[in-house]
């Protein structure tokens, strides 16, 4: 942004501070845990995380979610630091956002409008930006305050806002209304194109990655398609499915890369995104990826399954990935092997194979997509899968 005189000046950082309760379905270390991935978020977003909060609770209040003491607390400490939004780890209802909203005076941003707002700034193809769009305004329509001046407002043809208070609100509604009409008959005939495009590719198999965000997908499906799908170190780095053509000894198949599942994500994004999501459901092999590094990485994984169980695609043949070994860490005193010492990274790996990670019902596979440790074992059981599936669909096809 530049001033009148020409001189460039620093956009404003947006800052937050972000609250969690501690329960029994939610104990101290897993609201800390929760936390750090919604610091992530925020930061995924261009927000900066200046304090948690958390308060120990049987329940959330009814009126703001928290009690009024830790109430009183949060608002001196966004008066204090001048804070532009508070963010909550957990959704909250239509009366708990007026509330906050009318007692804080900020913007109250709960997990789920959070990960919207990213999924706005991510989506790039005109059937994402709609499915996002959309998912926006089913959340949005029951939290209309007067106090959301901060989400855009599309009033295309209703001419001039009458009336005040409950009236705006009315108009408003009636506008998300008709939008949401709207959207869902453009994403009706954006999944009849894509449908006839996937029909078309039918005698092909079809690879899909799937995994928690920010596990390494899309520098993955680089490395596999040599391509320059875009990716990077925050969450949700992928909002639109892409597609690339690889050959493996001869046989071609498709691989997809998806967006990241999460903890907690919005249902309607599941179900706005549910034909992005057929690249899943339809696929014949689908790639689980998997950040072995990180702390919760069992979690993800059951994450990752139920949500696939949701969108019904739990059913297909699975290759289990674990990837960033190079960030995992052996608990080991010495690193040997058969007496004789060797590096870390060796004895990380012989670790990890000759764990319970690799006694499961799935191919199973230790890589390190950054380093392009074992890809070349990777590409060689998905080529096996590949070429399995290929002589279902062309028994006699001959394989040089």
């Amino acid at each position: 942004m530049k001033t009148n005189t020409g001189q460039e000046t620093k956009k404003a950082v947006e800052t937050a501070i972000l609250v969690a309760l501690i329960h029994k379905r939610q104990p101290q270390d897993r609201a800390k845990e929760y936390l750090e991935e919604l610091a992530f978020l925020a930061n995924t977003a261009g927000v900066e995380t200046l304090a948690w909060f958390t308060q120990k609770v049987d329940h959330p209040d009814r009126r703001t979610f928290i009690g009024k003491g830790k109430l009183e607390e949060i608002q001196a400490y966004v008066t204090a630091h001048a804070v532009n939004r508070v963010i909550f780890d957990d959704d909250l209802s239509p009366s708990q956002l007026k509330n906050l909203e009318n007692e804080l005076k900020v913007r109250i941003y709960d997990r789920s409008l959070l990960i919207l707002e990213i999924f706005m700034n991510r989506a790039q193809t005109a059937q994402a930006r709609t499915q996002v769009e959309l998912a926006r305004y089913q959340y949005l329509l029951p939290r209309l305050t007067r106090m959301w001046t901060h989400l855009e407002r599309q009033r295309g043809g209703t001419g001039t806002r009458g009336g005040s208070g409950e009236k705006e609100i009315e108009t408003d509604k009636r506008v998300i209304r008709d939008q949401i009409t709207l959207l869902k008959e453009k994403l009706k005939k954006i999944d009849i194109q894509n449908a006839t495009q996937r029909k078309s590719r039918t005698d092909i198999v079809r690879v899909a990655l799937v995994g928690y965000t920010n596990v390494g997908k899309s520098t993955l499906m680089n490395l596999l398609s040599k391509s320059d799908v875009f990716a990077e170190n925050k969450l949700f780095a992928t909002v639109d499915a892409t597609v690339r053509k690889i050959n493996y000894l001869n046989i071609p198949y498709l691989l997809s890369d998806t967006v990241g599942f999460i903890r907690k994500l919005p249902t309607t994004l599941i179900e706005s995104f549910k034909s992005t999501l057929d690249e899943v459901r339809e696929a014949d092999i689908l790639i689980h990826v998997v950040d072995i590094s990180h702390p919760s990485f069992e979690e993800h994984i059951e994450v990752v399954n139920a949500t696939l169980a949701d969108i019904k695609a739990a059913d297909k043949p699975v290759i289990l990935v674990f990837n960033k070994i190079d960030q995992y860490h052996p608990d080991v005193e010495q690193n040997e092997l058969d007496g004789e010492k060797i590096s870390e990274a060796e004895a990380s790996l012989e670790q990890l194979k000759s764990s319970y990670l690799n006694k499961n019902q799935f191919a199973t596979v230790f890589i390190s997509a950054t380093q392009r440790e074992n890809i070349d074992e990777l590409r060689e059981i998905i080529g096996q899968k590949v070429k399995e599936k290929h002589l279902m669909i062309y028994p006699n096809y001959l394989i040089y």
